[in-house]
């Protein structure tokens, strides 16, 4: 009887440490949807792009990947992303998808311009930067053509 009342707390705990990290992984990851206004772009590849990844300036986390379809007029990706309301974009920003790293997940990096600025829901906008392949990224360092490398 002993031994069951252990195994039965012991079980607790691990159930009880684990809601707790995930909690803490909730709030500290900033992982959560952004609430916002909508924004629009167009891509010829977003490949390893998802649902629910960042949208980044500077590397701050600022909206979320809200949809991913294929337009069927031209059979580009159109991408619908949700922006934090404080947030107004020129009209002329680049967007462009970009990898963490060689094994890391995609997000989107959008590049402010210098234009007349928006918070218009449903920007569209129309500078955009496709994914680059991880061959083509992995090529480039091995022969030194990354940036800062070179001969």
């Amino acid at each position: 009887m002993k031994r069951n009342v252990l195994e039965t707390t012991l079980a607790a705990m691990v159930l009880l440490v684990a809601g707790v990290f995930l909690v803490f992984a909730q709030n500290v990851g900033n992982v959560a949807p952004v609430q916002g206004w909508e924004l629009k772009a167009k891509f010829n590849s977003v490949d390893g792009l998802g649902i629910g990844n960042d949208v980044r300036i500077g590397g701050v986390k600022v909206g979320t990947v809200v949809d991913l379809k294929i337009d069927q007029k031209d059979y580009r990706a159109l991408v619908r992303m949700q922006i934090l309301n404080e947030l107004k974009l020129p009209f002329d920003t680049l967007a462009a998808v970009v990898s963490e790293g060689v094994l890391g997940g995609k997000y989107i990096a959008l590049v402010p311009g210098k234009g007349k600025l928006s918070d218009q829901n449903g920007l569209f906008l129309k500078n955009t930067k496709d994914v680059e392949p991880v061959e083509t990224t992995v090529g480039k360092e091995i022969f030194g053509l990354g940036v800062g490398g070179g001969l």
